[in-house]
């Protein structure tokens, strides 16, 4: 390592947040970066472990060490070219991933981690302002033909390297652009969309065919796919949102949370919506049911549409501000975690139910909530009971679903191609991400539920190793192998 003593005289230090009253009347990233000095600084805390937990820590196994040294030593094509060889769009997962690498690092015993996915993220930009990422598409073709339904991480993953290998891919996507989640279900003040279309540009200079607004199906019938093709990928997620089945879920004003940024990040593209389908938050008192990461976005996109309140809710408990002692290093910890959305005015609260929604002509005017306790009932699992006495009701607007995703919609294509689903109505996959139907594979969120970007990506390679082994014939050799990629 470049100073395996700097952890020791070095503190952690963040790149932080732009200014909250700046930040929430925009849609610009609202993190910071560090000088290049800083950068250099934060990459010689690496301490040279001996065991890299972060690289166990990791869905997409960076070799995180190696490529530290390198950006400590401001050699940042070396440093791209290694986090490149894991990891397919590292710029993407150096802004939103939750890095679980930090929080296996051997410093988070401490609660120093090395800031390595800001370190990736700077990595990866000054390798693109030093020209070092280019176009490389592959110097021979198999003449095999490839489709990947689905242009989310998962899909983007495959179908980057089923291109690398020499095969011909084409991806379809049923939105006007492509992305997935990427593009329409993360702000653009976590990412900029022009940071995939970057990336994109890439792609499409390397070989690979886009097609959007293209629904699998309908557009290409089932049998087209299956006889055009000789391997298909799955990787259309899992779209199925959590309902909440309660009195007043059909008023007005009730909305999933999906819905709310999808179209907020259309209109930061400049698409036009219409006003009688605008989801709008400006004047109202939002109530934003679920305590994760999508509800988040739901907070600090309510705030930049100027909403008079928001509040977001939980059914769970409070977390703990500290690791307990049922929760060691280097797993990943269940803390508190708090967002730049939350940090821009919100409140927050644990341990609520939602009973009912009440309204006016139709219109979404109140919500019932009520505080539960959770315990373990004698099969061992939890059980939530209702706390005599705390009903209460709050005014709301604007009622925002984020309650998670259930599964991926079997409607349509997936019914239609026959594969087979799990018990959690999950498309069923073996070891090698193979369906049911042969020539059939399925990578990330289809497959393995509603996950982190970082891991349908590690998905997306996974299937691309194995739909490369079975179309030359020795899928059974392979089917736990990974891809090495350049």
């Amino acid at each position: 390592m470049g100073d395996p003593r700097g952890f020791m005289t070095i503190p952690r230090k963040e790149g932080g947040y732009r200014a909250k009253n700046e930040r929430i009347y925009d849609y610009g990233e609202v993190e910071q970066t560090l000088n290049e000095e800083d950068r250099k600084l934060q990459a010689s805390r690496c301490m040279d472990c001996g065991i890299p937990f972060c690289h166990w820590g990791c869905p997409v196994g960076s070799k995180i060490p190696e490529w530290q040294d390198s950006l400590f030593k401001a050699n940042y094509k070396e440093a791209y070219y290694i986090l490149h060889s894991t990891n397919s769009f590292p710029e993407i997962t150096g802004r939103v991933c939750p890095a679980p690498c930090e929080k296996s690092c051997v410093l988070a015993i401490h609660e120093e981690a090395v800031t390595i996915r800001e370190n990736e993220c700077a990595t990866v930009e000054k390798a693109f302002e030093a020209g070092a990422v280019v176009a490389n598409p592959p110097k021979n073709r198999t003449g095999k033909k490839v489709a990947v339904i689905g242009s989310g991480p998962a899909g983007l993953s495959a179908a980057d390297l089923l291109n690398r290998a020499g095969h011909m891919v084409t991806v379809f996507e049923k939105n006007d652009a492509i992305g997935g989640l990427l593009r329409y279900g993360i702000p653009d003040f976590k990412l900029n969309k022009g940071i995939i279309d970057r990336r994109l540009n890439l792609f499409v200079d390397e070989g690979i065919k886009f097609k959007t607004n293209a629904t699998v199906g309908i557009d290409i019938t089932k049998d087209e796919l299956l006889k055009e093709y000789d391997a298909v990928v799955l990787a259309i997620g899992a779209e199925k949102p959590r309902n909440l089945e309660v009195e007043g879920r059909e008023l007005d004003g009730v909305h999933y949370a999906m819905d709310f940024l999808t179209q907020q990040n259309k209109v930061v593209a400049g698409q036009v919506i219409p006003e009688e389908e605008r989801i709008l938050a400006k004047g109202k008192n939002v109530l934003v049911i679920g305590g994760g990461d999508t509800g988040s976005d739901c907070v600090g996109t309510s705030i930049r549409q100027k909403a008079a309140s928001v509040i977001q809710i939980e059914i769970l408990p409070k977390p703990p501000e500290k690791r307990m002692d049922s929760n060691p290093w280097p797993y990943w910890p269940n803390t508190l975690r708090t967002s730049s959305s939350h940090k821009e005015g919100c409140e927050r609260r644990w341990s609520l139910n939602t009973k009912r929604l009440l309204g006016e002509n139709g219109v979404v005017k109140q919500a019932e909530l009520v505080t539960v306790e959770w315990s373990k009932g004698e099969n061992g699992r939890w059980v939530m009971n209702e706390v005599p006495g705390t009903i209460e009701v709050v005014d709301v607007g604007l009622v925002l679903l984020s309650m998670g995703f259930t599964q991926p919609v079997h409607k349509g294509l997936l019914d239609e191609l026959g594969v087979e689903y799990d018990n959690r109505g999950n498309v069923k996959v073996n070891e090698a991400k193979q369906t049911s139907v042969p020539k059939v594979f399925a990578a990330g969120d289809v497959e393995m539920g509603a996950s982190l970007v970082v891991s349908a990506i590690q998905c997306g390679k996974i299937a691309a190793a194995n739909v490369d082994a079975f179309l030359r014939g020795s899928i059974k050799k392979v089917e736990k192998e990974i891809l090495v990629t350049a």
